[in-house]
């Protein structure tokens, strides 16, 4: 029987250990080096997504004397306001489907739609929204300096409102403001009108030519201010069907509305209303330290409007003479809207008038002509004044008058503020949720019918052009 041969174990000299050391340090780091890249790649993954979803939307798109206003409520505020403009549309294009079938009428309602398109312009909504809570801002801050506070029954109570849920009752809608007196003539006014002729309380018409040129608009409140003159009866309550239950339920499908739609939640929507009921509770406190009321002074003027200098101080002579200012109005004056009611151009306040005719008028007496014609960009204008006092104001007026001077308050608080807007704001904004396809085909569809009807008979809708050689 033959012997297994013995097997023979190789000698491991110092080289060949040095050897597997190294190849063992070699997989060793490699695989370290391997752990260390997918740790780094899930570890820059998860900082992307921490980045975008955490540290972005807290980072301030502008900060107001300190207060930051983060990046994730400024894209919520946006978010909200391209959902009322888009709603806005949906309704405007839901009517136009059920009623509109005239081209004409499409095409007005087309035209609202494109301004609607227009207004969602990322940059130009972003800037709005932007500005918006600034102001916000700065009215809280103004509220805290002043002790005005917005109590969380104010905000419920103004949700419950929006949904027209009234726990205590109905109320009865009650007068906001007393009809305006006419005023009675004095012996001199009634020397220097005609029989027929009395103070109109209508707005000054806008001729061509006449010194109504400079109308100022006005900067529209968050909520537009109400004001009580002479109330003639309380609100008395009035029974309501509508539960709170059922006002739950209403206001818990708004918050999911939101919440699914435009990730906007019920702190989001809270913050909207209570930046309104700051913002009354503040203007309120402004304007009545402001001492502003429901009258203005106002004058009540007639003028004679004609084109050049010399034939303006011709008519002056001749009306300091004695000649009737009715009958020379009537024959020269270029301002077919008043020329045959004497240049009558009714009450008006400051503002109303461009400045050159606002001043001479406003320095007058009642029954004073002006010594020099005056010069405007519409010619050169004779004025008399006819009454000269303070009246009451309508309801647009005042409302008008009070969202001026508020503007002029808070345009005055933001140049003395600390106001810092990060560049990246505009990269920030966001451009969702979009107008429907449906609505910007409308649009598109109506816009290339007028382009078609606006061409000439028998043109083609494009010139060929010849080839380059």
């Amino acid at each position: 029987m033959a012997k297994n041969p013995k097997r023979k174990v190789p000698i491991q000299t110092k080289k060949h250990l040095a050897r597997l050391e190294r190849e063992r340090l070699y997989r060793r780091y490699l695989l370290i080096g391997s752990i260390a890249v997918v740790v780094l790649s899930v570890g820059l993954v998860i900082f992307g997504v921490l980045n975008e979803r955490v540290l972005k939307l807290r980072q301030p798109v502008a900060i107001v004397n300190g207060e930051r206003i983060s990046t994730a409520d400024f894209q919520a505020q946006v978010r909200y306001a391209r959902q009322s403009l888009i709603s806005n549309a949906v309704n405007t294009y839901q009517f136009v489907q059920l009623l509109a079938d005239n081209p004409d009428t499409q095409a007005s309602f087309a035209g609202q739609l494109a301004q609607v398109q227009a207004q969602l312009n990322p940059t130009i909504l972003g800037q709005q929204v932007l500005d918006q809570m600034i102001d916000d801002a700065l009215i809280r801050q103004e509220a805290k300096r002043r002790g005005i506070t917005v109590t969380e029954e104010e905000i419920n109570r103004a949700i419950q409102e929006a949904l027209g849920y009234y726990p205590d009752g109905t109320p009865t809608p009650r007068p906001t403001f007393a009809l305006k007196p006419t005023s009675t003539l004095s012996a001199l006014q009634m020397t220097l009108v005609p029989p027929t002729a009395t103070p109109t309380e209508t707005s000054i018409p806008t001729p061509t030519n006449t010194p109504t040129a400079t109308a100022t608009t006005a900067p529209t409140p968050t909520t537009a201010p109400t004001a009580t003159i002479t109330p003639t009866f309380a609100p008395t309550p009035s029974p309501t069907e509508y539960t709170r239950e059922g006002f739950e339920k209403q206001y818990q499908e708004v918050l999911d509305n939101l919440k699914t739609s435009i990730q906007f939640s019920e702190k989001d929507l809270r913050y909207v209303i209570a930046s309104q009921l700051y913002r009354e509770k503040v203007e309120k406190a402004v304007l009545d330290e402001l001492g502003v009321k429901p009258e203005a002074e106002q004058v009540w003027a007639r003028h004679i409007l004609v084109a050049d200098e010399s034939l303006a101080s011709e008519l002056l002579q001749r009306i300091n003479q004695g000649e009737d200012w009715s009958k020379l109005a009537a024959e020269f004056s270029t301002d077919t809207s008043n020329k045959d009611r004497g240049g009558d151009l009714g009450w008006f306040g400051r503002g109303r008038m461009v400045p050159e005719f606002e001043n001479a008028a406003f320095a007058l007496q009642v029954g004073e002509v002006v010594s020099q014609p005056v010069q405007t960009s519409f010619g050169w204008h004779l004025i008399q004044v006819l009454g000269h006092e303070n009246r009451p104001l309508s309801e647009s007026e005042y409302n008008s008058l009070r969202a001026n001077k508020f503007e002029e308050w808070l345009q005055q608080l933001r140049e003395s503020s600390d106001i810092e807007i990060r560049e990246y704001w505009s990269e920030r904004v966001p451009e969702t949720p979009e107008l429907p396809a449906e609505i910007v085909n409308f649009i598109e569809y109506v816009q290339q019918q007028q382009s078609q009807s606006a061409l000439p008979t028998g043109m083609p809708e494009a010139i060929p052009t010849e080839p380059t050689p």
